[in-house]
């Protein structure tokens, strides 16, 4: 357990520093607080920790045994007569171990926390203040909108402020003026600007119309308003709801039902994935035999094997997606992988037969001839 917190915050910390650079960028370009930068990256976080479990319990479960074999720790645990089943079986209380936190993180915080982050997304898309209240900068609200202010005074009074609204083909309009203010009125957000000139320019004969302005009130609803918010997704519902009626589920969402049952089964494989992981590098390890050179090679085949499990683990979701009776391939992975297990254990009470079937490899039988 010690080291699968090493490696699951070792490859989280890498996965999630990746994402919070670019939403750092966006975020703090938008001219959004330090602390809703920090609010975001916390609610992505049990999406990214329960992308990394399996990996991180696969990754523990060969680190241990590759100890173990390399401080001869487990040929002697071995020669006390403790067959490949039993040794398999604190392996397996560990995968179960991570499986129980998978199956929380799965049906519990990361749909509550997906769906909070699209409500903070959406209030933070709708704050007009952190658009457009940044003094210094040509900020960019919407495209073909480009807005500057030189400063802004305690009182809240806008100086020096440029707006260039191009998003007409025909005619580019540019309004300056000495002072604006922001005005909040039932019809939505203005910009009330004050002792100006607008410019337009219209492309067609590029001819230019100027026009003084004493006060002059720009809308500017329209550059951040959204549609209604739509937590109606697959990802946000509930397992108990999509387990007691997956059809209204998808009507309600709008999703396939394939889709609905992809994502209700696949909180369950990913549990079971983490048993799995475990087990199968555990076991690819055990079979292995002893060599003066390590356990590089089992942990090469090892990593092989998580790989093709995850590969059929996306095969499979396709027909799945198509056709929702099909749902039952989604645990094609996990059983294929717990049978692969169990047979590479098999093989591990079975030293003879391994040092067999591993000198009949083509590589091994030239290595012989060239011995000889």
């Amino acid at each position: 357990m010690v080291l699968f917190g090493f490696f699951a915050l070792v490859l989280v910390s890498i996965f999630w520093i990746n994402k919070a650079v670019r939403m750092f960028d966006k975020l703090i370009g938008d001219g959004q607080p330090a602390w809703v930068f920090f609010e975001f990256t916390a609610l992505t976080l049990p999406a990214v920790i329960g992308a990394m479990l399996p990996i991180a319990a696969f990754a523990a479960a060969v680190y241990v045994v590759h100890r173990l074999s390399s401080d001869s720790e487990l040929t002697v645990v071995q020669a006390t007569g403790y067959s490949p089943w039993r040794l398999a079986w604190p392996v397996a209380v560990f995968g179960v171990m991570v499986a129980v936190m998978m199956s929380i993180l799965s049906h519990l915080l990361i749909p509550n926390s997906l769906s909070q982050l699209r409500l903070r997304e959406d209030e933070v898309s709708r704050n007009v203040t952190a658009q457009f209240l940044t003094a210094g900068e040509f900020l960019h609200p919407a495209p073909g909108i480009t807005f500057y202010i030189r400063a802004i005074t305690p009182a809240g009074e806008l100086r020096d402020v440029f707006l260039s609204d191009r998003r007409s083909g025909d005619a580019a309009v540019t309004y300056t003026s000495s002072r604006a203010y922001l005005v909040q009125d039932p019809g939505g957000t203005r910009l009330v600007m004050v002792n100006g000139l607008a410019q337009t320019l219209r492309q067609s004969d590029q001819r230019l119309f100027t026009t003084h302005f004493e006060d002059f009130s720009y809308d500017i609803s329209s550059l951040t308003s959204r549609g209604a918010i739509n937590l109606d997704k697959v990802t946000f519902a509930g397992t108990l709801e999509m387990l007691r009626d997956a059809q209204a589920v998808a009507a309600r969402t709008g999703a396939t039902p394939g889709a609905v049952m992809a994502e209700l089964h696949g909180r369950f494989t990913g549990a079971l994935m983490c048993i799995v992981a475990a087990l199968v590098g555990f076991a690819t390890l055990l079979a292995g035999a002893f060599s003066r050179f390590g356990t590089w090679r089992q942990v090469l085949v090892a990593f092989g094997l998580l790989v093709g499990l995850k590969v059929i683990e996306s095969a499979v979701l396709a027909p799945v997606l198509v056709t929702a009776a099909l749902w039952p391939l989604l645990y094609a992975p996990s059983v294929g992988g717990l049978g692969l297990a169990a047979g590479l254990l098999w093989l591990a009470q079975r030293p003879g037969l391994w040092r067999r079937m591993t000198r009949a490899l083509p590589w091994n039988r030239a290595a012989a001839g060239a011995q000889a």
